[in-house]
């Protein structure tokens, strides 16, 4: 990444962290459905981001988030574990030839198809971890998988909005 990426990326995780705390911080669709925008921060950084510096960006941004949230790690925790599985994602999912050299997987850089085969898993996996810390002990798995599967649903809805309202689109010579 050269410079002016890093501080694009930079002002990108500030907007997105902002408009988490300041304005997502207490929406919920019917007390199932919470919204996690911030994630997008981690999961839009180029394909060729190893792993530890993704790990400590994501860790960087969950314990921003649980200062002003108050939740003590939760989304530290869960933003940490969903960063160390997103280059191995990466790798499942991966094209037969391969992902160009910082390549950045966006809406707008690959197929709405493969944004959504990319993006679900790790919402969910962030979300079911999330809700199982928030629920541990209280044997209410049945809630975990609920409000992790709707959150992870409309995380993407709004993610996918997002991209395509404040994203521009690269022009591909084809």
């Amino acid at each position: 990444m050269n410079f002016r990426e890093i501080i694009s990326a930079g002002i990108q995780f500030l907007l997105l962290l902002a408009v988490q705390i300041l304005l997502l911080k207490n929406l919920a669709l019917f007390g199932l459905a919470f919204c996690f925008i911030y994630l997008m921060g981690v999961l839009l950084l180029p394909i060729s981001t190893r792993t530890i510096p993704l790990m400590l960006i994501a860790f960087l941004m969950g314990i921003t988030v649980d200062i002003f949230y108050d939740t003590l790690g939760m989304h530290t925790a869960a933003i940490t574990a969903m960063s160390f599985v997103r280059n191995s994602w990466l790798k499942v999912i991966s094209p037969s030839g391969g992902y160009d050299e910082g390549e950045i997987p966006s809406l707008q850089a690959q197929s709405t198809g493969w944004f959504v085969t990319y993006a679900f898993p790790l919402f969910f996996f962030f979300s079911f971890i999330f809700f199982s810390i928030d629920f541990w002990g209280t044997g209410n798995w049945l809630n975990v998988l609920n409000k992790s599967f709707f959150s992870s649903i409309f995380t993407l809805v709004l993610a996918i909005i997002v991209q395509l309202l404040f994203f521009r689109r690269r022009r591909v010579i084809r």
